[in-house]
């Protein structure tokens, strides 16, 4: 089982930071969580579309 705890997350892996300060998960660690949490996720492993409210084709 993946550890989904905060705090033993791997930047790089899990997650990066951009210039602003922001985290931004990455798709393997969507892929490890599991589902989609519907948020509008930059790099959402479920196709999903937030302004559609609908998901779309991975490929």
């Amino acid at each position: 089982m993946y550890d989904l705890d905060p705090n033993n997350l791997v930047e790089g892996e899990d997650y990066y930071l951009t210039p602003e300060g922001y985290k931004v998960f990455t798709e393997k660690y969507h892929l490890k969580r599991g589902y989609c949490c519907k948020s509008g996720c930059r790099h959402c492993a479920y196709g999903y579309d937030k302004k559609t409210d609908s998901f779309k084709d991975k490929k």
